[in-house]
Parts: C-alpha cells; structure tokens; sequence
C-alpha cells in the first residue's frame, strides 16, 4: 500500500511539473491523461520553464533521495539529453538535519561504545546535513578536532524502497517509450543503485579517503584529512577536521590573498595526475568537496573532502584515453579513429576514414579559438557523443570522468577566466606517460610478476606437449559461442512471457466483467465490489506487462 501511495504522490508532481511531455506518444501517455484532471494546473511560472528546470523542481519536491537520484543522473551524460544533464548538475543536495541525540546514538552502535569513552565531546548540532548523512564536531581525548559523519536513520530501508519503485517506473518504460533502447532506463536505475550503495557504507567511503591520503602525502597540491579508524565504521566515520575556503568564493580567496592563477593551474595538474598517474580519482569534485588552504597564500593548495565516489580506469582504458588525449592536443584525426577501434569502444568493421571526417568535425571548430577558451572536457564529451552515432560502447567509469573533467575544467576557469588547460595539461600528460612506459617502470613490472610465472613455468612442458598430442590426434576441439542465439533465446522465453501475461490478463478482464454483471457479493468500493476491482487491476498490470516492447 506504501509503495502505491507513493507511486500516486510521485505521478502527480511529474503531472504538476508537466514532465508527462517526456512520455509522449506512448501507451503511458493515455493513463497520465486520466489522472490529469486531478491534478492541479501547473502555474504559468511554471510551465515556461524548460524540461531540465522542470525535473529538477519535481525531484527537489519528491525528496532528499530523488535529489541524490537526480545528481548521479547528471554524471550520465551518455543517457541523458545534454539540458537535462546540466540543469541537474544544479540540485544541492541539502536537507533539514536529524535530531542530533539520534545522531549520537547511531555512533555509539556502530562503534559498539558510549560516546563519552570515545571522544571528549561531541556536538549534538551537525555541521552540515545532506540527504545520506550529516556531519558533527567532535573532539578526542587529547583534543584533537575532528568531525564525524553519521548515516540518516532508516535511509538504508527508504533507498530500498524507492529503488524498487524505480525499477517498477523502469521496466514500464521500457515496454512503452519508443526511444528505451537510447534511454536505457534500467540501465540507469542500476546505476543510481550502485552508486547509492556505495555511499551507505562509511568504511568504504573511509577506504577511498585513505588511499587518496597516501597518494598525496606531504603533497604541496593537495591536502586529504586522515581518517580516524578507530573511531569508524559502516554508519559512522571519524576523520581529521579541516578549514578552508570554498573554492568558488572568489571574494573571499581574493581577501585571503591567495594567488588564484597558480591554484588554477594545480587543479588542472592534481586532476591529470590523479587519473593517469594514480588510476585513483576523486569523482564528485565540486565546489563544495573542493576548499582551499587559506594559510597557504603564495603556494595554495586544495583540500578535498567527500570520498563516496571515487573513479578508476582499466589499464587499457586509461593507456587509450591518455593517447586519445594526445591525439587530440596533436591534432592527428586518424590517430583518435583508430585508438577508438583499437579500444574496442566501437566495433572492428567501422570504418577509419568515416570516423576520422567526424572526429575532424568536432574538433577544428575549436581550434580556431584561443588556446585559453579551449575546453578539453567539451571536445572528449562531443567526441564520445558523436562517435556514438558509430555504436559507441563505454564503460560507466569514462563517462564518470567526462563529469569530473567539466567539473575540474570549470573550477580552473572560474579561479582563472584567462587559464590555458592546454598549456597546463600537455606537459603533465607528457611526463606521466614517459614515466608509466619507461624501461626502469617496466622492470619493475616485470619484477613484480616474475613469482607468477616461475610457479606456473613447470606446468608449461606438460601442457604444450599435451596441445601438441591433440593437433597430432585430430583431437583438437574447437568451442564457439553464438551471441545470435543467445540473443534469439532470450527474446524467444520474453514473446513466451509475454503470451502468458496476455492469456492471464484477459482471463482476469472476463471475471471482472463476470462478477460485476452478477452482482457479486462482499464488500463493496465506490458502489462495485471489491473482487471485481481485484481481477480487473490484475487482468490491467498483466495486459501492460505483456505489451511488447519496442
């Protein structure tokens, strides 16, 4: 019944907010119309708002766990028209905080002790408040400050249950939006709930923060707060409190005097370095994660805060997004055709001179510009857009850090207007691969892998002379898998599915019509009884399950 009610509340402000027009042309069109007059008009305000601003209102209205829905939804650029994506780059993730002697108690279970052997004090008012968990003051024994973060109490059962009504919202979609297979809708809903799951576990999140901290240990670039582990746990995380500035209060870091050209310039670096050098990238990197050092004027350098989403590449992802970029800064066309090829982000029969014309497409507009109004993170998302016209297939961690990129990109540009990313960026790119592929680098891996191969030498006598017996012996076998088939047996068990749903559904659609015309008995609702109103609901959901998607 909750789950209902809170289908009911969710359709109508996508009816209020006008956001129906998403569905248009489509069987769900027709059941939005009926609810329509129940639902008030949308003010004039309102409804001149473009369909980005629109979604956003309505998820800021359904809740702090849509808002989280809406920002992971931004990072997905790939499936979501680029209005809408930007426009939900804007929601703020900011609620009203829990009470904050519920806050103390949730610590002290996931710490499994009292608060008061634990640290000296503990601020029962947050610090800040968001829609997963919220932040307090507290200090150690000894006086260290530091701040714990501490989960919202029963968020884990309100993700659950809204995740399976977006699977529900999903799978409908799916059958009936006549662009689902470009929408992915499940896809989508699959990604929101991995992200989320990541972020329910503070001892992840305090894993990703440490190993930052490692990477970046007495670094003049960037400063991580040290996780306090014996103060954390799933629902609770203790970490070293810190102050900065905000890094897009430019009034303030002016009256801090810091020199905001050389920040710029080293949020540039510290991204590059992060991703080619360190795999290891910090994924939500906006403004509010990302503060300043303010005692540090003249050799400034960040302070990164957050760790939920954290980013990482495959080897070879990252070999051909670092070549990819090359490329890109050498102006070689062909060079980008064939590392997308190469990849096997596009497949093998398309064609190099095609791909080549449209890369070149993209990229010339932007190099009749300056150097300094250059955005590399716009030229790899318009790349990756376009080449998807290609049958593009990219994994979710690059699409990640095209997000990360423009977010990195814009707080360059907006701590220096006049910042050359390229000037900046080449160099660096350049040092990080002389030094990944360099022979003492390769020596080392070498090293490294060397145990492996001596256990596994004395097997390689026995197992050539066995493959040679085989080819001697005409016994050789050769296994093959067909995705074709694979592919017609999944379609052929959901068209069975599908034809027992339809048979089930109009089963039901007779005995509802059966028992409303012999007056059935029972109870009754709105003057029809109510086993009348169970059979034609059933015989309804299993008639929409059953229609064909497209």
């Amino acid at each position: 019944m909750k789950s209902a009610l809170r289908a009911l509340r969710i359709g109508r402000v996508l009816l209020r907010y006008r956001l129906d027009d998403l569905l248009d042309d489509t069987p769900a069109e027709r059941w939005l119309k009926l609810m329509r007059p129940f639902v008030p008009r949308a003010s004039p305000q309102v409804a001149s708002l473009s369909r980005g601003e629109r979604l956003r209102l309505a998820l800021q209205e359904l809740g702090p766990i849509f808002v989280k829905f809406g920002q992971i939804l931004s990072t997905r650029r790939d499936l979501v028209p680029p209005d809408i994506a930007e426009e939900l780059t804007h929601l703020q993730d900011r609620v009203a905080p829990f009470d904050g002697v519920r806050a103390r108690d949730i610590v002290q279970q996931a710490l499994g002790r009292d608060v008061a052997a634990a640290y000296e004090s503990f601020d029962t008012t947050p610090l800040a408040s968001a829609s997963i968990a919220q932040v307090h003051a507290a200090t150690l024994h000894g006086g260290r400050e530091v701040v714990v973060k501490v989960l919202r109490p029963e968020i884990k059962r309100q993700i659950a249950a809204d995740v399976a009504l977006l699977n529900g919202v999903a799978a409908i979609v799916e059958r009936t939006h006549p662009a689902a297979d470009k929408i992915r809708p499940r896809e989508i809903v699959a990604e929101i709930e991995t992200t989320l799951a990541a972020e329910l576990d503070l001892q992840r999140e305090a894993g990703n923060a440490s190993v930052l901290r490692r990477n970046w240990i007495d670094s003049p670039d960037l400063y991580v707060p040290e996780v306090i582990w014996s103060h954390t746990a799933e629902r609770a995380m203790t970490m070293e409190r810190v102050r900065g500035i905000p890094s897009d209060d430019i009034a303030a870091l002016d009256a801090a005097g810091i020199d905001r050209k050389a920040l710029a310039a080293k949020g540039v670096r510290v991204f590059y370095q992060q991703v080619f050098r360190d795999n290891f990238f910090h994924a939500d990197a906006h403004a509010g994660n990302i503060w300043v050092d303010a005692t540090r004027k003249q050799n400034p350098r960040f302070i990164a805060l957050d760790f939920g989403i954290m980013g990482q590449l495959s080897s070879e992802d990252q070999y051909y997004l670092a070549e990819n970029f090359m490329a890109i800064f050498n102006r070689d066309y062909r060079r980008i055709a064939e590392l997308h090829v190469q990849a096997g982000w596009m497949p093998a029969h398309i064609r190099i001179d095609e791909l080549e014309a449209a890369a070149r497409a993209v990229c010339e507009p932007y190099f009749t510009r300056p150097l300094s109004e250059i955005s590399l993170a716009e030229v790899l998302v318009k790349l990756f857009r376009t080449a998807q016209r290609y049958e593009l297939t990219l994994q979710p961690q690059l699409i990640l850090l095209q997000k990360t990129l423009l977010n990195i990109e814009g707080v360059g540009r907006q701590l220096d207007p006049e910042i050359d990313i390229w000037a900046v960026a080449k160099p660096v790119l350049e040092k990080i691969l002389v030094e990944r592929y360099s022979p003492q680098r390769l020596a080392g891996e070498f090293r490294k892998r060397l145990p492996e191969m001596i256990t596994r030498a004395p097997d390689v006598p026995r197992l050539l002379h066995a493959w040679l017996q085989q080819q001697v012996e005409g016994k050789h076998e050769l296994s093959m898998r067909s995705r074709d088939l694979a592919e017609l047996t999944r379609i052929a068990h959901a068209a069975q599915k599908r034809v027992v749903a339809a048979v089930l559904g109009s089963g039901l659609l007779i005995v509802a019509a059966v028992l409303y015309a012999l007056e059935a008995g029972g109870p009754q609702l709105l003057g029809v009884p109510v086993s009348t109103w169970v059979a034609g609901i059933g015989g309804a959901w299993a008639l929409l399950a059953a229609w064909p998607r497209r």
